[in-house]
């Protein structure tokens, strides 16, 4: 049996040469999959994450019909907060919290705890995940970034302003900074937890940081950042931070130490690339060209694909998470058309 370590996927992020690019989207466990839709009709998205067996299940799903070149366990970035004391309600659509955090009380209520205690289920699901695919399809494990979690506990949930978070970050900074090093502290011990489990890779998510003046990501965000990713350095296992909206931050982001950068639609892979150097790069097709023809899908997958040649290594995928509404035969044309890419043609 072939060694998981020279599989595509890690090969590219440790930016070593292949001679083919490997794809899996970012949710590619998730709605727009009828397998998906119907074991969520027996469970809840929250008892669906607390579940290692059906947790498994899901995660499995899309290698199973796709043959995607790597697997990311099933789970929510909001997961860890729970056993800090902010559980989230999804029964009504988005995630909300019941009482936002919005001064000392609130967010020194938090408690930080050891993640094999507060979140055993999440260790038990990559276990199961890894005894499913052996030394097939690596296995990538992830967390939210302390900033992202930050505006959903601040806020209590989704936003489009963002209002009360930049309150705080312009009227209190010290009190956003201190929930930020709890949530840092969290979140290493998080993923160093899933590490343990048998992930082969992270992806640290950070999808509201986008939202910053550099100035306010240079100060606030990036800091606990290169905390977490230098914290699992010492583990060997590939690291892969995706900042939505990076382009304006390329500069600042280049500077940690991590094996790979994810890049979103809103830049050209090309520039995005020569702004990153000497690293692997993740992405960036936009989600809704899967709403476009079949010749379009491949079009603008081909050309992902030949711009990615000129990084170290390129993981082709989504310059954010797949739509519930995307056609399942245009993620099959779009995984087939990378799959028969061949790099140097």
């Amino acid at each position: 049996m072939a060694d998981l370590k020279d599989c595509l996927f890690l090969k590219n992020l440790r930016g070593e040469p292949t001679d083919r690019t490997p794809i899996w989207v970012m949710r590619q466990a998730g709605r727009y999959l009828p397998e998906y839709m119907e074991v969520r009709s027996k469970i809840s998205f929250n008892d669906l994450c607390r579940t290692p067996e059906a947790a498994c299940e899901v995660t499995v799903q899309p290698i199973r019909r796709f043959g995607f070149d790597a697997a990311i366990m099933f789970s929510d970035i909001l997961t860890p907060l729970e056993a800090m004391g902010a559980p989230f309600d999804f029964s009504h659509g988005g995630p909300k919290l019941e009482r936002p955090l919005r001064d000392e009380r609130d967010i020194r209520s938090l408690e930080r705890y050891p993640s094999l205690e507060g979140v055993p289920y999440v260790a038990e699901a990559i276990r199961l995940m890894k005894k499913e695919f052996g030394d097939r399809t690596p296995l990538i494990g992830f967390a939210g970034s302390p900033f992202t979690l930050a505006s959903y506990l601040i806020e209590g949930g989704g936003s489009k302003e963002y209002e009360h978070l930049k309150a705080m970050l312009y009227s209190r900074p010290e009190l956003l900074q201190e929930l930020l090093d709890l949530l840092g502290d969290q979140v290493l011990d998080y993923l160093l937890m899933q590490v343990e489990a048998g992930v082969d890779a992270v992806q640290l998510f950070d999808t509201w940081g986008g939202i910053l003046h550099p100035a306010d990501y240079e100060a606030m965000v990036l800091p606990v950042v290169r905390r977490i990713l230098d914290g699992l350095k010492h583990t060997g296992v590939p690291r892969i931070y995706f900042l939505k909206g990076s382009a304006p931050y390329n500069h600042l982001v280049s500077t940690l130490d991590c094996e790979c950068f994810g890049v979103d639609w809103t830049q050209d892979l090309t520039r995005a690339i020569a702004q990153l150097p000497g690293r692997c790069v993740q992405g960036n097709l936009d989600p809704l060209v899967l709403y476009g023809s079949p010749e379009q899908v491949r079009r603008r997958a081909l050309e992902i694909c030949r711009q990615g040649e000129a990084a170290p290594g390129h993981v082709f995928n989504l310059g954010h998470g797949i739509l519930p509404k995307a056609p399942i035969p245009a993620v099959e044309t779009l995984v087939r058309t990378v799959q028969e890419f061949r790099r140097g043609h």
